[in-house]
């Protein structure tokens, strides 16, 4: 499998609005519901802080993940807000793990140093928070009924972390 893991661009807007969609058809895969998925969130993500996608060697964007620092004084050295989306036809093929890798290559390459990666899991997807272990995160807490689905039933956030000292 050849995967490129680069910055996104403006130009890749529309592609991450279809991977997300793809994505958040499968319920507590991603926060937001396919008709959330907008161009606007699109430019947000592009224009975090750090936002990668993963391109296939077909070319199209199979991967995106995204987050930001921490404006307030005291978090500074916090990466969060963080987003991973891989398309489902492309799941299992270690894409996560290569863009996990790439943004945390980033983060320890920044200065003033980025120091801590924060991240939340839905309770209901246990291969994300098996990756999230394999890459180094640690459970360090759980939000009860956080989520709702679409189904009415509640699902709670894992709050995963990872220090980079």
């Amino acid at each position: 499998m050849n995967i490129t893991i680069r910055a996104a661009t403006p130009a890749d807007r529309d592609a991450i609005v279809a991977l997300h969609k793809a994505a958040a058809v499968t319920p507590g895969a991603l926060a937001r519901a396919p008709e959330e998925v907008t161009s606007a969130y699109a430019q947000n993500a592009i224009n975090s802080d750090i936002c990668l996608v993963a391109v296939g060697a077909e070319g199209l964007v199979c991967g995106e993940i995204h987050a930001k620092r921490e404006t307030v004084a005291l978090f500074a050295h916090v990466l969060g807000g963080l987003t991973v989306a891989v398309h489902p036809e492309r799941q299992g093929q270690g894409i996560g793990s290569k863009l996990f890798e790439a943004l945390i290559a980033w983060a320890k390459a920044q200065d003033p140093a980025i120091l801590r990666i924060e991240l939340a899991a839905g309770g209901g997807n246990p291969g994300a928070i098996r990756l999230y272990e394999r890459l180094g995160f640690k459970q360090e807490g759980r939000q009860v009924a956080r989520g709702r689905l679409p189904d009415g039933r509640f699902e709670d956030d894992i709050l995963m972390g990872m220090l980079l000292l």
